[in-house]
């Protein structure tokens, strides 16, 4: 994971229409990049709508969010549709974003082990830099802690 304070790994990925989205595209704004392992599973659903159901409240502190999973621009089209989801999702196939946030990392279930997104999200500041580190987030919650931290940061 990356530390507070360090720079933001640049990255272009495609979004849910194909659409090359940077990170630089968002300078001026904070942005909730958060990493997440499939669409349409539980938690990730969960997620998702936590942060589409705040939607409005990041908006008013000058915040976008961003959710970054492997899974394909078609599959995330499909995802926000069915969710209702009003923000953007990129795909990332080859897992170089992943990789470069440090969210790409060896997980065990039921004793096995295999590479995959351990779930967590970064808030960027407005001129690029890391300002909070959230690893291993839990879907039910990570939209409002996020807020809240906000709030409470003005």
């Amino acid at each position: 994971m990356l530390e507070v304070g360090t720079k933001a790994p640049a990255f272009t990925l495609p979004d849910k229409d194909g659409n090359l989205v940077s990170l630089s595209d968002y300078l001026g704004k904070k942005v909730v990049l958060y990493f997440y392992p499939r669409d349409n599973t539980p938690g990730c659903t969960r997620q998702a709508v936590a942060f589409a159901e705040r939607f409005g409240a990041f908006e008013e502190k000058n915040a976008v969010v961003i959710g970054v999973s492997k899974d394909s621009a078609a599959s995330h089209l499909k995802f926000a549709e069915k969710n209702h989801l009003p923000f953007v999702l990129l795909s990332d196939p080859d897992h170089r974003v992943l990789e470069a946030y440090g969210v790409w990392q060896e997980k065990k279930l039921y004793g096995k082990v295999s590479m995959g997104v351990v779930r967590s999200t970064y808030l960027i500041d407005e001129q690029g830099v890391i300002e909070k580190v959230m690893p291993k987030v839990k879907p039910d919650t990570n939209a409002a802690e996020l807020l809240a931290y906000l709030e409470a940061a003005r």
